[in-house]
């Protein structure tokens, strides 16, 4: 039997990375971050235990990547539906909307993605994170800014504070006033983006939804030994 190409052992490497980080985000989801192990992740995944290691230094860093993926294809599948626009408000408007939904739609792993990046080694520089800051800054260049290195910081720490805001137990802030915070930080009408369907404070956060293959390749593919 020949040897795997180079193109066939990098694509069984990125869909064994995407099992895990899918596999995470599934487990944090149902059972949170500290009953989560790492033999667990990689039960989940179908993936032998040394490979977590190969591929991410520690849970947190596994976790946070794996949010972080959420995050970025969230963002992404708001910005490119349908009606596709360039129109720059347009497209903040999806964004602000994108990222408060997942505080609203999955907050048991957004309360573990803040609380993460609050520990010592702050934001884990990961592909994933890497995206979601490309699609930020892109928001901020098409919105209009003439300086986009002060202002997608400025967009991206409202937004961690909306979600922080969001998700604090005992006192959370409804998602309807943050918009509007928001959208009045950034000139936006009411009606773009996704807007909800009232203005004032809603219930309760939906339960956390179990299946998050549409944000991960789903596709199996032969186990890759490490190296």
């Amino acid at each position: 039997m020949s040897p795997r190409s180079a193109s066939v052992n990098e694509e069984l490497r990125r869909r064994s990375r995407e099992r895990l980080l899918q596999a995470a985000v599934e487990l944090v989801s149902e059972r949170g971050y500290d009953s989560t192990t790492l033999a667990g992740i990689a039960d989940r995944a179908g993936s032998a235990r040394g490979l977590v290691s190969y591929y991410f230094p520690g849970k947190r860093q596994l976790v946070q990547s794996a949010v972080h993926r959420l995050m970025h294809r969230t963002l992404e599948s708001a910005l490119e539906r349908e009606p596709r626009t360039d129109d720059g408000r347009e497209r903040m408007a999806r964004a602000i909307d994108a990222i408060l939904g997942l505080a609203q739609d999955r907050p048991v792993l957004m309360r573990t993605h803040m609380a993460g990046i609050l520990q010592a080694e702050g934001f884990v520089q990961c592909p994933e994170q890497q995206r979601l800051a490309e699609l930020l800054r892109e928001t901020v260049q098409r919105y209009g800014s003439d300086t986009v290195d002060s202002d997608y910081p400025m967009l991206r720490a409202l937004l961690m504070g909306a979600v922080f805001a969001a998700l604090v137990p005992g006192a959370p802030m409804p998602l309807p006033m943050l918009r509007t915070e928001l959208f009045r930080r950034y000139r936006l009408d009411w009606e773009l983006g996704s807007p909800p369907k009232e203005r004032a404070p809603g219930g309760a956060a939906a339960d956390e939804p179990a299946d998050f293959s549409a944000f991960f390749d789903p596709c199996p593919a032969p186990e890759e030994q490490p190296g």
